[in-house]
């Protein structure tokens, strides 16, 4: 097949540190091209690919000079040459005029979808040539309604994360993720220290957060509880791989929350706010705890060691593998470009 893959300008593909989209970008570039398919992959122009980059030049998915000088680019490319799927993880904009042809396009939600926009897309669309996926049940409800909409998980390569079936006694619980409060870190703090565990928090603090950083985590940092920033893969693997549970606090209807995947990739056991799509990732006492409240989620911590990590491995390589994953969209390319998707 000819593939062509659309992300937002932001971010390289695949990021340093965070950059969920882009990672999964990435991932299914690889497997597509080890797979024999031909890939074009419109991007940040710091992308590293096995793919034809066709590099942005602005630099934004806000500014609207950016966003048509990357339309342009992406038009010109996809009007000169045949291929035989369009793949957008980016703005639904950027495929706007293609929207009218017969070209079999997906439409990739990693975060909640504009339903209005959805909308209109539908109706511009040429009958039976667009489709929409989710990256859980959560997000694809939602656009069942209007047109042909499936959830494909997030997945990530096991080569990168090592299955840490021993860890040490005093081991610590970890949080993951962009330090804000919809992400829970002082319910992380909160929850360690009502259960008397070692807490390492990760991840970037968002310039408009640095105010939250300051006055609800900075003065609980401690020996027991320490924030080691950002993360790369290789330190992930690490502290994920040693951790006694990966907390999952949220305070939003998280879309997928690869972190989770990640964690279990490890064998480390996640515990989950039951929101968005923690019920489709979390199997209660399988791969973790999904809890409501707070005190549900300590409980969770004191219990923790009854979960088997090999067990939570191997339901890692079953759902969320970059294989699978891979060869879940690649079945839904082939289903779409012979209108499979509107023949059910």
């Amino acid at each position: 097949m000819k593939i062509a893959i659309i992300a937002d300008p932001e971010l390289p593909v695949p990021p340093l540190f965070y950059g969920g989209i882009e990672r999964i970008v990435a991932m299914l570039i690889e497997g597509y091209v080890n797979l024999g398919h031909k890939v074009s992959l419109f991007a940040h122009p710091d992308s590293v690919t096995a793919a034809k980059l066709f590099a942005y030049k602005g630099k934004t998915s806000t500014k609207r000079s950016d966003v048509l000088r990357n339309s342009f680019l992406i038009n010109k490319e996809l009007f000169s040459h045949r291929y035989d799927v369009i793949h957008s993880f980016g703005r639904l904009i950027y495929i706007l005029p293609q929207l009218p042809l017969g070209i079999p396009k997906l439409m990739s939600y990693q975060r909640e979808p504009t339903i209005s926009q959805v909308r209109k897309a539908k109706r511009l669309a040429k009958v039976n040539s667009l489709t929409f996926t989710g990256c859980s049940a959560y997000i694809s409800n939602q656009i069942v309604p209007i047109a042909p909409a499936y959830p494909i998980f997030n997945g990530v390569d096991l080569r990168i994360y090592n299955f840490n079936l021993n860890i040490q006694k005093n081991a610590p619980l970890v949080f993951l993720g962009r330090i804000e409060p919809i992400k829970g870190t002082h319910i992380a703090i909160q929850v360690a220290q009502a259960a008397k565990k070692r807490l390492v928090i990760a991840g970037n603090i968002p310039p408009e957060y640095t105010y939250y950083f300051e006055e609800e985590i900075k003065p609980h940092l401690s020996n027991s509880i320490t924030y080691i920033g950002p993360v790369n893969d290789e330190q992930k693997n690490t502290l994920l791989g040693n951790a006694l549970a990966f907390l999952m606090p949220i305070e939003w209807n998280e879309p997928f929350g690869i972190v989770m995947a990640e964690a279990m990739a490890c064998g480390t056991p996640v515990i989950g706010f039951n929101k968005g799509s923690v019920p489709e990732v979390i199997i209660n006492g399988i791969n973790g705890f999904r809890c409501d409240t707070q005190e549900e989620m300590i409980q969770a911590v004191h219990t923790i060691g009854s979960i088997d990590r090999k067990m939570i491995r191997e339901d890692a390589e079953k759902r969320f593998s970059s294989e699978v994953i891979i060869q879940q969209y690649l079945n839904l390319y082939n289903k779409i470009i012979h209108n499979e998707d509107f023949h059910r």
